[in-house]
This record gives C-alpha cells, sequence and structure tokens, in this order.
C-alpha cells in the first residue's frame, strides 16, 4: 500500500497505537504520507506495530513512543522524549482505554478514570504548547456513547479502587470525563488554533475488553464492530477538513450527536480544574 500523501509533512501522535482502533488509525495515517508515533505501553508490542505499519503502507515514517497511561510519570516522560525530537505536532489522538477492568492506578487513581481520562489529560496539558506552535491542530478523543449512562462524577470515588464489580460503571464516569475534556479544551485553547472533538467509534471488538472474564467475552465481542470500521470516525476527526472551524463537540458514526445531559460547561469546568491539580508535577 503507498502512502497517497495528503497528510504528507503532518506528524500525528496516537495513543494505543499498537492495537484495535489506534493500530486501524495509525495504519491510515500512515497510508496518507503522515509521520506517525505510537505511544504504547509495550515496547516489545510498540515497535512490532510501528515497524509492521511502516511496511505495510510504504511509509517509513512511523515510530514507537514509551507511554503508560495509568503512570504520570510514564506519561511526563513520554511527553518530553516527543519535545524533545523538536518536532510539530498536527493530531493527537487520544484513543487508548482500558474497559470492564478494576484496580488503582500507580498515583491512586481509579483505573478507569485514571488511563481513560487523567493520563490523557496530563498528555495533552504537556504537548498543548506544541500543539498550539504547530496550529492548525487538533485534539481528538475517542469516548464512548456508554457516557450517557454516568449522571454525573462522584470526585471522591475517583480516589478509591474499582467499587463495581464489572467495572461499567467507573468506566461510563471515565467516558464522560473524556467528552466534557473535550468540551472545556474548545474553550480554553480555541484561540490558540487547537480545536478538539470527542467521539464514540461505535461498540467496537478490541483489546480494551481483554480482561473481561473468558465466559462473557465472546458473547460481549461477537456482534462489535472490526477495528477497521471503528476508525472510521476517529480518523475523521483527525483530518476532515469541514471540522476545522468547529471546536468541542461530540461524534457519532462521522456525524455530530447532542451528548449526555450531564455534560454541562460547569461539570467540565470542575472536572478541569480538578484534574490539573491532580496532575501537577
Amino acid at each position: 500500500m503507498a502512502a497517497d500523501g495528503d497528510l504528507a509533512g503532518r506528524t500525528l501522535l496516537v495513543t494505543g497505537g499498537n492495537t484495535g482502533i489506534g493500530l486501524a488509525a495509525a495504519r491510515q495515517f500512515a497510508s496518507r504520507g503522515g509521520q506517525v508515533f505510537l505511544g504504547c505501553r509495550s515496547a516489545g508490542r510498540g515497535q512490532a506495530a510501528a515497524a509492521a505499519v511502516a511496511a505495510e503502507t510504504g511509509n517509513p515514517a512511523v515510530r514507537y513512543l514509551s507511554l503508560d497511561l495509568a503512570d504520570l510519570a510514564s506519561v511526563r516522560r513520554c511527553a518530553d522524549e516527543f519535545l524533545g525530537l523538536g518536532l510539530p505536532l498536527h493530531v493527537l489522538l487520544n484513543n487508548a482505554g482500558v474497559g470492564g477492568q478494576r484496580g488503582l492506578t500507580a498515583d491512586g487513581f481509579e483505573l478507569a478514570f485514571g488511563v481513560n481520562h487523567l493520563g490523557h489529560f496530563a498528555l495533552t496539558g504537556a504537548l498543548l504548547g506544541c500543539l498550539a506552535a504547530s496550529a492548525p491542530s487538533r485534539v481528538v478523543t475517542v469516548a464512548s456513547d456508554a457516557h450517557y449512562q454516568a449522571r454525573g462524577i462522584d470526585f471522591a470515588a475517583l480516589q478509591r479502587p474499582t467499587r463495581s464489580v464489572t467495572g461499567m460503571r467507573e468506566y461510563a464516569v471515565s467516558k464522560l470525563s473524556n467528552v466534557l475534556f473535550s468540551m472545556e479544551l474548545a474553550r480554553r485553547a480555541g484561540g490558540r488554533g487547537v480545536t478538539t472533538y470527542a467521539l464514540h467509534p461505535g461498540v467496537v471488538a478490541s483489546d480494551i475488553w481483554r480482561r473481561v472474564p473468558w465466559p462473557v467475552r465472546p458473547l460481549l465481542t461477537l456482534r462489535m464492530l472490526s477495528t477497521e470500521q471503528g476508525a472510521r470516525t476517529p480518523v475523521y476527526c483527525a483530518t476532515e477538513p469541514e471540522l476545522a472551524s468547529v471546536s468541542g463537540r461530540y461524534y457519532d458514526n462521522c456525524r455530530e450527536r447532542q451528548p449526555a445531559t450531564a455534560a454541562t460547561p460547569e461539570l467540565a469546568a470542575a472536572l478541569w480544574e480538578r484534574s490539573q491539580a491532580w496532575t501537577a508535577a
């Protein structure tokens, strides 16, 4: 597959780029001539994915970055490594995530919230200056329609281990947090040439469900979309020219959709303030 070139000169960073939706999106970006960085926890898998994408697309500009979103020190190191390269950044695709898992992050936050929201909040914040200097640029965050199930955020619960048996209640809160983050980032960064988008990729049979117990997992993923289908809306939000003039909105199946009623500007501002305090170095 030869690169077609419409993303030539553009630099894109994809979290969780070694598998699932992230890998499918990275493959599309590389096939279109972009310089692509894969932020991944596993060095072996990340390097293998980068090599595979480069070989499949004929684009050698694909590189692995070490990133563990459950560890804020790792997030800071990843940002520092990228910034040390002196490159522009035109698209940050906040894609990596966990679902159906229970526990705490290295920094003591509920696992789904810590990985799906807080790690990405810290990474985006560390790279925001670079994104603004590279404007026009985009921050695309993979949320979920699961956010409609969250009625709000219990901030105290975010600093305790996962309480629900399935972890899905906490997953919904983390995805509401993704939507709120994108809304508030649009408000704060709009004047700097950075536009933001949150989205539902569809219900995708990706590795996000890898730790759901065996008897449940095959049934859960049976009717889900492929990862290639799931990458359609993230890639649309990252590259569609018609979206350049809008920001902070929510998308589903490559169309704008009204987010949950819980996604209010007031809650978005409150979450931002808490997240900023929690991720301060």
